[in-house]
Order: structure tokens, then C-alpha cells, then sequence
């Protein structure tokens, strides 16, 4: 379906922000709550329950009669986990021919193991690139637990509930793609015309990503490796790490300066975004990546809440598509981390994701930019926002 076909709710352009939303509309719509207030209504509704735990886990999550607190378990879920961005954009022109002078080690010994890791995945024997990708898959999203601390003691609540799902993903050269995500009766459906980066959730509405176009993060997670490669390019080698059975090199790719701050919206400010890339000495496949995403909030009074997310997904099932090594399964285990400048009081949140990968077919006949192009809303609210 075109996207210049689909219906969208209008609503106001408001930046895509990573980790949870920091504004969330109510059921009525007309009123906002910052996220960790909508977080501790949740935490009171928990502790108000005999063991924790405001549900059955035998129970599905997300039923046609949901309360507020499970509600706000798939925002949540949805929010962090639904279609991450990547730290960085991918260069236009990526450089896998390096002059080696001149250079820093680290960023030469980044640049062989990047050789070695379009070998392993059979990129390097290709002649030309896949035009286009499409790809479809299942996920499995779960609540593990929420630590509390008040300073003089720690306290864990919740359990493993989780909720099925499905997804879409097209991808077109250069930076084009399109991801469907159904869970537990809602879809988060997300884009990018290679420009502009947009994300759409029932609770919210359409929003436009701001900064520099990065890639989706689900992409770079074993689906794309010549997007992965790109991505690298530029890393720094920290050295070596054990991954479970296998020996790592960790590469390594942060947002600058610059960059990060052209994502700052009112009282929210990203302090920084690094990526960690973990290559198998033996195999040369990625198989562990690791990203840290901490924002500063400033509250209405004057309080500094911290919000540090982070991101880390076991990689694995590579199979060969048409001459290229593909993941065809993994496990992304999420922290969000909320704390402020001196109070003893922290909260973290622990989620999962379970994926695996259904159906990959390259080159897809009659798919073009057209199909990626943003909703209307986008543009029209995107004309009434102030330079």
C-alpha cells in the first residue's frame, strides 16, 4: 500500500525521542504527563497489589478492557524497543578502500575487521548492491522487572509477561525504509524517505525525528551488512571482549557533539549516544551490539531527572540469501535507567525482545521511492512549526 494512501490522525510535530516518550497523552487527549510521572502512577498501581503484580501472567497483556498500568507496560515496551534509531547517520559515500597512513591504529585495526566482516558475510564478493530489501519476521516483547530504590532499600516488582507479535520492513538505497510493528493489538509504524524520519504510535500520534537521518536500528542488527559496514567505517577498535563462547573485537561509533545537540528538544537535552559493535574473531559476523542513549530532563520544578537507555542484542542464525549471510534470529535485553543529580533515588526498568526472522527477499520488483514517502501530516504541521 502507498503510503500517500494511508489515513493519519493530524496531530502536532513533536521530535521522535528514543527510549520512552517524555509526553504522553491521556485517554482523553487533552492532558500531558511527563513520562517518569506516567511511570511512577504505574509503580503505585503495582505496589498496591498483593505480590507486585496487577495482572495474571497466564493472562494476555493487552485485552479489549486494559487498565492504565498495562497501558502503559506496551508504551513503554513499544516506545523503547518498537524502531530504535541508530547514534549515527550512514555516510553517503562509505570508504572501504583506507590509506592506512597517517591514521590512528585503532581506526586502521576498526577498518580490517570491517574487511573481515564483509568477507564473512559475502558482501565483499558481490559485484553491485541489492536495490532494494523486504523482510518479515515475529517478535516476542516482555516486561521482566522494575528495581526501585528509595535511597534506604531496593525493591524489584513485576514478572515475565509478555505479548506476540509481527513486523515489515522494506529498505531501498540509499536510506529508505519502512517498518510495521504489530504488538498486543496496537502498531507502531515508522520511515524514513531518506530526509526526514518519522514514527507513528496510536497514543501519539505522527513525529518527526530531529538531527541528522540515522539508520534504524533494527537494520544494522544483522539484516543489512553492508549498512552495518557503513556504519563502522569510521569506528575505533577498543580491543578485545569474550561474547559468550567467542572472542570480540569491539568496535566502536559515537554521536558527536554537533549532532546530539541538533536532537534537543525543550527541556530534554542528549548528553551522548554510543554505539558497540562486537565481531566474532572466528567467524568475522557480528553477533553482540550495544548501545548507551543518556538524555538530561529538566523538570518544571527545576529538578534534573537523568534518562539512560540501554540497548544490548545477541545476534546470531546467519543464513545464506542470495549470497548473503543473514540473521535470522535474536534477543535484545533493554535498561532504562531514571535518577537524578543528588537523590539516592533511582528506578530501572528491565525489558526483552525475542526476534526471528521469516522471509527475506532482495530486489523486489516495482518498489520505489514513492513507498516511503511520509504522511501528509508531517508537512503540513511541519509548516506551522515556528524557525
Amino acid at each position: 500500500m502507498s503510503r500517500r494512501n494511508q489515513r493519519w490522525c493530524p496531530q502536532p510535530l513533536t521530535p521522535l525521542m528514543e527510549g520512552p516518550d517524555f509526553e504522553m497523552d491521556d485517554q482523553e487527549g487533552n492532558k500531558k504527563e511527563s513520562s517518569w510521572e506516567v511511570i511512577r502512577e504505574w509503580f503505585r498501581i503495582q505496589r498496591s497489589v498483593p505480590g507486585g503484580s496487577s495482572f495474571s501472567s497466564s493472562m494476555s497483556l493487552y485485552g479489549p478492557n486494559i487498565s492504565p498500568a498495562k497501558r502503559q507496560d506496551l508504551r513503554l515496551l513499544l516506545g523503547v524497543l518498537g524502531c530504535p534509531l541508530a547514534p549515527i547517520p550512514i555516510p553517503d559515500k562509505p570508504t572501504f578502500h583506507l590509506h592506512i597512513k597517517d591514521i590512528p591504529l585503532e581506526t586502521s585495526t576498526a577498518y580490517y575487521i570491517i574487511q573481515q566482516y564483509l568477507a564473512a558475510t559475502g558482501c565483499s564478493k558481490q559485484q553491485s548492491c541489492a536495490k532494494n530489501m523486504y523482510t518479515s519476521g515475529m517478535v516476542k516483547l516482555i516486561r521482566c522487572e522494575t528495581e526501585i530504590s528509595t535511597g534506604k532499600n531496593v525493591r524489584t516488582i513485576g514478572s515475565r509477561c509478555g505479548e506476540n507479535g509481527c513486523f515489515v520492513l522494506w529498505r531501498m538505497s540509499p536510506g529508505m525504509w519502512s517498518l510495521e510493528l504489530a504488538v498486543g493489538g496496537n502498531k507502531v509504524v515508522a520511515g524514513s524517505d531518506g530526509k526526514t524520519v518519522w514514527r507513528h504510535t496510536p497514543w501519539l500520534g505522527t513525529h518527526a525525528a530531529k538531527g541528522p537521518q540515522r539508520p534504524l536500528r533494527r537494520i544494522i542488527q544483522g539484516l543489512d551488512p553492508k549498512s552495518t559496514a557503513s556504519l563502522f567505517a569510521k569506528a575505533q577498535c577498543l580491543g578485545e571482549k569474550r561474547i559468550g563462547d567467542d572472542d570480540c573485537f569491539v568496535l566502536k561509533v559515537a554521536a558527536d557533539r554537533a549532532a546530539v545537540m541538533e536532537r534537543n528538544e525543550g527541556p530534554a537535552e542528549v548528553i551522548r549516544h554510543v554505539l558497540y559493535g562486537y565481531f566474532s574473531q572466528k567467524s568475522g559476523l557480528l553477533i553482540y551490539m550495544e548501545d548507551s542513549h543518556l538524555t538530561r530532563v529538566q523538570s518544571p520544578e527545576n529538578d534534573t531527572v537523568y534518562w539512560e537507555t540501554t540497548i544490548g542484542s545477541s545476534i546470531g542464525d546467519y543464513r545464506d540469501v542470495d549470497g548473503v549471510m543473514i540473521a535470522h534470529q535474536g534477543r535484545t535485553v533493554a535498561t532504562v535507567f531514571r535518577f537524578g543529580d543528588t537523590s539516592m533515588e533511582h528506578t530501572r526498568t528491565r525489558m526483552e525482545e525475542m526476534w526471528w526472522i521469516q522471509d527475506v527477499v532482495f530486489n523486489v520488483p516495482g518498489l520505489s521511492g514513492d513507498s516511503f514517502i511520509p504522511p501528509a501530516d508531517i508537512f503540513d504541521s511541519a509548516h506551522t512549526v515556528s524557525p
